[in-house]
């Protein structure tokens, strides 16, 4: 396996192979940023590079090291049907075999498990107890929780002692995607590094390094997936046009009296799917409104929706700025409800009848 190229946040990962060669990386790091940015992934690269067999520093990725501990991917169709069946099972068989990926003896992966997809106050007990071990192959044990911000109250608590008594050669690195859900005494006990999205170029430079995205429609996905590589690679664009258009018919329904009727017809063709949830809705949603915000502010560069334009043009001209500040505060709570397990159809109804007022 070629060394591993990372595109993109090239001062964090500059900040963190100096601590690495200087040999003071701190016990808890916080990766923050938006889903698909490559948080995970650094994650991984860190995770690698420091018990790389060559040297400590960018992993090799020849070394049986790096090897294993570059393949944790979490985004493979392998995880994701282990994912998927765990979701099935019982809350005392979850807690029997609390979920951790492990393909390296130092490295363990803690992503969020079950049905409501929470880090579990198990899955935090076996981090705690896995901490005060040494070493067994690599020079430091490395501990990833993905979507930390999902821990459950019990598990967070669990964590904050793991954190307050760290065993030797540790380092936690909590990936979320917002850092305030997580208790002010984790945060204050963690470095965080805050990841902003790729740039138009990094996009379309990673883009032409991956298979998975044909040739034709690259420049589109590239822009679509808002800087998220990770979002790029699993982009399908036939669910995007629908969501899409389920959330343009809501912003219409906002704004203009009697098309309420078609946001339904509309929205009921996406809510049925188990595939959407709220955090996909509302990330398409959060970008029509960015456009809309742009073409109030005359700034035509940029625009995520372009094949749209004219479409969102006329819908522009019913906002203000007033408006689209309100609706991407209201937006943010209703990205809060998903953490409630609230019906789609009921949090996105309300969220479209609260910008009517």
């Amino acid at each position: 396996m070629p060394a591993p190229v990372l595109i993109g946040h090239e001062r964090i990962v500059a900040s963190l192979w100096r601590m690495v060669a200087e040999e003071r990386l701190p016990q808890t790091l916080m990766f923050a940023g938006p889903r698909g940015v490559g948080k995970a992934t650094l994650a991984r690269h860190l995770a690698a590079g420091i018990n790389c067999m060559v040297r400590p520093g960018p992993p090799c990725g020849d070394c049986s090291a790096c090897r294993r501990v570059l393949s944790a991917d979490l985004s493979k169709p392998s995880y994701q049907k282990l994912f998927q069946a765990r979701r099935k099972l019982l809350a005392a068989k979850r807690s029997e075999s609390p979920l951790v990926i492990a393909e390296h003896p130092d490295v363990l992966i803690f992503p969020p498990d079950g049905p409501m997809r929470i880090i579990g106050i198990d899955q935090a007990r076996a981090l705690r107890n896995s901490a005060r071990l040494a070493p067994t192959e690599g020079r430091r044990r490395v501990f990833v929780i993905d979507d930390a911000d999902r821990a459950s109250t019990e598990a967070a608590n669990a964590l904050l002692k793991t954190l307050e008594e760290p065993g030797p050669a540790v380092t936690i690195v909590l990936v979320t995607e917002n850092p305030y859900l997580l208790p002010p005494t984790i945060r204050s006990r963690s470095i965080p590094f805050y990841f902003a999205a790729l740039s138009l170029r990094e996009m379309k430079a990673f883009l032409r390094t991956r298979d998975q995205v044909e040739k034709d429609v690259r420049d589109q996905v590239a822009v679509w997936s808002g800087g998220c590589p990770g979002l790029a690679l699993t982009l399908d664009i036939e669910q995007l046009l629908r969501r899409r258009s389920a959330m343009v018919a809501l912003i219409r329904a906002a704004l203009f009296r009697g098309s309420f009727p078609q946001f339904a017809r509309e929205f009921k063709a996406v809510a049925h799917k188990r595939s959407e949830g709220l955090d996909e809705l509302a990330g398409v949603l959060a970008s029509l409104l960015r456009d809309l915000l742009r073409l109030h502010l005359n700034l035509d560069e940029g625009l995520t929706h372009r094949d749209i334009v004219q479409e969102l043009r006329e819908l522009s001209a019913r906002t203000d700025f007033r408006w689209i500040e309100r609706a991407l505060e209201a937006l943010e709570d209703l990205q809060r409800l998903k953490q409630l397990n609230i019906q789609k159809q009921i949090a996105v109804d309300a969220y479209a009848l609260a910008l009517r007022q």
